[in-house]
């Protein structure tokens, strides 16, 4: 057993209100993150990242390490380093998501888009569909570079147009001088709500423009 496997044995999770939460883990993982199928740590003093995936969902980490290495050699993802029956490693990416970004008001400049849209040709290049793909799992470095993760559902068969649609309120809404660049977590959860339920109108001139 490698310490990967034993750090992500001695991870308790629970599920709540559809989203993951740690009830315990080893004191060398530092928790950084929950979504709706797993809990992500940083191992502490090394550069990985360790995402442990509730039981209900264990069949995913295998899923998700064969996307990644379907991606391998792609810079926009992170490289995978190991994976288990319930938990994958790989590259612990220090940066801010864009919902942190526009929650601290950092400017998401016009190039980032770009290289989400080159990130997605080039997974389509190799087969794959990228789907889910919003602003909390793209994450920009202090040198600007972009990265994507969470690509477990890279492979689903139906047509995803969350990224389309994100486009379409960048230009259509972000990038006017009047926008605010500024928003609160509060509010930016209420706007994400009411786009997973439909309630937001997306400009269809917008939707599937490609960034120049």
């Amino acid at each position: 057993m490698n310490i990967y496997q034993q750090l992500a044995k001695r991870v308790q999770l629970t599920l709540e209100k559809n989203e993951v939460s740690v009830i315990s883990h080893d004191p060398r993982l530092t928790h950084i993150g929950s979504g709706r199928s797993a809990a992500v740590f940083r191992v502490n003093h090394l550069p990985v990242a360790l995402k442990v995936f509730h039981p209900d969902f264990s069949h995913l980490a295998s899923e998700e390490a064969e996307i990644y290495q379907d991606l391998k050699g792609i810079d926009y993802f992170p490289s995978l380093y190991d994976a288990g029956d319930s938990y994958i490693v790989m590259d612990f990416i220090d940066g801010k998501t864009l919902f942190q970004c526009l929650a601290a008001g950092i400017p998401i400049p016009i190039e980032v888009i770009q290289h989400v849209d080159t990130a997605i040709e080039l997974a389509r290049e190799r087969g794959l569909n990228p789907s889910d793909i919003h602003l909390r799992n793209i994450l920009l470095t202090a040198e600007q570079n972009v990265k994507i993760i969470d690509v477990v559902r890279f492979k689903q068969q139906k047509a995803c147009t969350q990224w389309d649609d994100l486009k379409s309120a960048y230009f259509h809404f972000y990038s006017k001088p009047y926008f605010p660049k500024k928003m609160s977590d509060k509010n930016l959860n209420r706007i994400a709500k009411l786009y997973k339920n439909n309630l937001i109108p997306v400009p269809h001139k917008f939707r599937y423009k490609k960034a120049k």
